[in-house]
């Protein structure tokens, strides 16, 4: 059984519908991609997951529970942490204070303090950082401590949502071979970006979504081979 699965979803924002019966799976432990244009239905698909934009139709299980219509702080005691696209820290904390936040409904204070040593092991610069304000530091820091809060939470299942968005080629390297790293390390991701090349490096599988459906999904060596997928997304 999927770790996650999506199942038919219709999700709307007031009178317009942004997923038409969307169906996708993601298995314990793969690292599985969305790609598609802008407007496509990606962002929406990671937030009726988490909750903020729940679907109006379908269903959506993860570890054999439905979850939607679940609340997102439910969600994310559940095992789903969401790194937003636009990163979303709170500017006037500092890098430490942001990443607590992310462990606000965890009681482990033990876990807590070993998680906390696992995302400065993975972000050494988020240690540089931990008395900075977040609003201070710079776009690739500021990516780097959007998801190590999410990982504060310790979940079973991490969304991220554009983690390259904005930043220089070098830094999404480096954001993109620390997503690799975190997934060795036992966390399964779903993961949106525009960037198709560099989501195909690190994912197993991929689904091509367009104008809110999905029109194609495959493994990532498959997608890359894919004259539409070249054309649309890969700019060969």
């Amino acid at each position: 059984m999927p770790l996650l699965e999506v199942s038919r979803v219709h999700t709307f924002y007031g009178n317009i519908e942004a997923l038409k019966g969307v169906s996708i799976e993601v298995e314990e432990g793969e690292i599985v991609t969305l790609i598609g244009s802008n407007g496509a239905g990606k962002s929406t698909m990671l937030r009726s997951i988490s909750g903020p934009t729940p679907p109006r139709e379908g269903s959506i299980r993860f570890d054999a529970k439905e979850i939607g219509e679940t609340p997102p702080q439910d969600i994310v005691q559940l095992g789903i942490s969401h790194a937003p696209e636009g990163r979303h820290c709170f500017p006037r904390m500092t890098a430490r204070e942001n990443l607590d936040l992310g462990a606000y409904l965890r009681k482990d204070a033990d876990g807590v303090e070993r998680d906390l040593e696992r995302v400065y092991e993975l972000f050494p610069r988020l240690k540089e950082r931990e008395k900075q304000k977040a609003g201070t530091m710079s776009g690739g820091e500021q990516q780097m401590l959007a998801i190590g809060r999410a990982l504060m939470a310790q979940p079973k299942l991490l969304l991220l949502d554009e983690p390259g968005m904005g930043l220089a080629p070098i830094l999404v390297e480096r954001i993109y071979e620390t997503i690799d790293e975190i997934n060795r390390q036992g966390t399964t991701i779903l993961l949106v970006e525009q960037n198709a090349n560099f989501a195909l490096d690190v994912a197993r599988r991929g689904y091509v979504l367009e104008t809110g459906t999905v029109a194609l999904t495959d493994t990532s060596d498959s997608l890359r081979q894919n004259p539409d997928v070249q054309r649309a997304y890969l700019g060969t």
